[in-house]
């Protein structure tokens, strides 16, 4: 069934999409992309909400170069978060896996490993496009690219049928979505014993409580004028509200975490602010300038070590 299942949702990510296909999408209309171009099977794009992006204040996209550095400088998962998932949720060859907000798939392709079929769920064609590109042969048979959002898991659903998907997955992108009615949606889609996993990868960089890391916040607030406030949902406060939710709709809530620890350069600083920035924070021209705005703030340019906390909490499905 996987071969139909792959015919039918496709990945849309062969061609520039147009102008009008862009602004349905924003709009929320369900379209079928042209069957007839260079013979490609048919393709859907779901419905795509766009969400407000809380932790730089910033209404844009993830789309161009955000995509590129979001690629380049995230956080990789740790085996071992995923490996624990997996084991709670007993994956297997014979399991679909849907990871909502997959940005470049760095979530996405660890799960292909341990799991039959996994649908890479995302609202910007441009995180897609990058993660196709850099999927290996091993994994790629594996993996489907779908243009959408967490407001698509109903539809979603219609395509792979009640009680067949083995986990739904969210990966540090859970703050932009409503998570009460994603909980209630991924039920019946989930067999018994499978379930969700949120995973929390580490605090954003400027919002850790090593020195570099207050003056980094420092610096982004003076130059975006705006205080940086919101944690991304890694907060514990946030991390209970998701639990409570979970256990509200029915799920039996465990948790798994780990702490690492990391040393960045200032290339790999710079990198992870500008992957949660928009093209449209940092207009041409200015990166130069920003970029000495930075470093000029920072107490050293050298080395930055960073505490990296990792929770998942894991919603079981019995």
């Amino acid at each position: 069934w996987s071969l139909l299942f792959r015919n039918r949702i496709g990945t849309c990510m062969g061609r520039e999409e147009s102008s009008q296909e862009r602004r349905n999408r924003r709009y929320g209309r369900l379209l079928d992309a042209d069957d007839r171009q260079r013979g490609r099977s048919r393709s859907v794009y779901l419905c795509a909400r766009r969400a407000a992006r809380p932790c730089l204040g910033s209404m844009g996209s993830f789309g161009g170069e955000t995509a590129e550095n979001y690629a380049r400088y995230r956080r990789r998962y740790p085996d071992a978060i995923v490996d624990a998932i997996a084991d709670l949720l007993r994956l297997d060859s014979g399991d679909v896996v849907i990871d909502l907000g997959c940005g470049t798939g760095l979530l996405t392709r660890p799960f292909a490993r341990r799991a039959g079929m996994v649908l890479g769920v995302d609202l910007e064609a441009d995180m897609l496009a990058v993660a196709r590109r850099t999927t290996d042969e091993e994994v790629s048979p594996k993996l489907v690219w779908v243009l959408g959002s967490d407001a698509d898991l109903p539809t979603i659903g219609k395509l792979v049928g009640d009680q067949a998907v083995g986990a739904v997955t969210v990966g540090q992108a859970l703050h932009f979505m409503d998570y009460e009615k994603l909980f209630c949606h991924a039920r019946p889609l989930l067999r018994v014993g499978g379930g969700i996993a949120v995973i929390a990868n580490g605090t954003p960089l400027w919002q850790q409580a090593s020195e570099w890391s207050r003056a980094l916040r420092r610096a982004l607030e003076e130059w975006f004028d705006t205080p940086m406030t919101a944690m991304c949902g890694t907060d514990r406060e946030t991390q209970v509200r998701y639990a409570q939710a979970l256990a509200v709709t029915g799920y039996e809530v465990r948790e798994v975490s780990q702490v690492n620890q990391d040393e960045l350069s200032l290339e790999q600083v710079l990198g992870g602010v500008y992957s949660a920035l928009s093209p449209d924070d940092l207009p041409a021209g200015s990166h130069e300038a920003f970029a000495e705005h930075v470093a000029g703030s920072l107490p050293t340019t050298t080395a930055f070590t960073e505490v990296v906390p990792v929770t998942a909490l894991v919603g079981i499905a019995r």
